[in-house]
């Protein structure tokens, strides 16, 4: 994001407002440039409104109000408005996606020559996790501690982040791992091989900015078959 424009207005017809811009929405499909649009309600006034349009450049808004049913829109939503509504054009110096910057570092943490204390800043107390692979969830802190002690001891192993999307109070995270086995995982006594795996992590946030929940899915049937627990089963 390197660009957004503040659109500041007072209205009573908001429900004709929020209307107009459905229809701005689909009357500009495949044609604007806006990527992110957030309309906020003043607490303590309730006409007023404050719309935050994201956009890749300065130049692509300008595209996008050039289009004609941009300013087919504009004309009508002014006709809304108590007053001429005010623009203000912001370029972002500063754009910090807090909790995805935690979920970073809860793998990095995860990963790392450091200890797990670093979780208690980054995973509530009350924090609950599902793991397809668990016979039942995870809960609080200490358990999920617990948890990656268990893969910590069995492998020597570290985490690349691939890609990762926020939105709203979740994080999710395309991740891969790559190890070697180095001490006992499941009953399995150490074997020194390299193994490999992807997968993709969820988490919830709460208030404090503290991960809260998570859901993991990963492929520990195909892990297993590379340390070789599988070679003698019967398919």
């Amino acid at each position: 994001m390197t660009f957004v424009q503040l659109i500041d207005c007072k209205t009573s017809r908001f429900d004709e407002m929020n209307r107009l811009m459905d229809r701005w929405v689909e009357q500009t499909k495949g044609k604007r440039t806006a990527t992110h649009d957030v309309i906020g309600k003043d607490r303590d006034d309730a006409s007023h409104f404050v719309e935050i349009v994201e956009f890749p450049s300065y130049e692509e808004a300008m595209r996008n109000s050039g289009l004609p049913e941009t300013d087919r829109i504009f004309q009508e939503m002014v006709a809304l408005c108590d007053g001429e509504p005010t623009f203000t054009n912001l370029d972002v110096v500063r754009d910090e996606q807090l909790n995805a910057d935690t979920a970073r570092r809860f793998f990095e943490v995860l990963s790392g020559q450091e200890g797990l204390l670093p979780l208690d800043d980054l995973v509530d107390e009350d924090y609950h996790d599902h793991d397809p692979a668990n016979d039942q969830d995870t809960r609080g802190r200490d358990g999920v501690r617990r948890e990656m002690e268990m893969w910590r001891e069995a492998f020597d192993f570290s985490v690349r982040i691939e890609d990762q999307i926020a939105q709203g109070d979740r994080v999710c995270t395309r991740w891969s791992w790559d190890a070697t086995h180095t001490g006992e995982f499941l009953g399995l006594r150490p074997t020194g091989r390299k193994v490999s795996m992807t997968g993709t992590t969820i988490f919830r946030f709460g208030g404090g900015g503290k991960i809260v929940e998570g859901w993991w899915q990963y492929d520990r049937l195909g892990l297993m078959a590379q340390l070789g627990a599988l070679d003698d089963l019967e398919i």
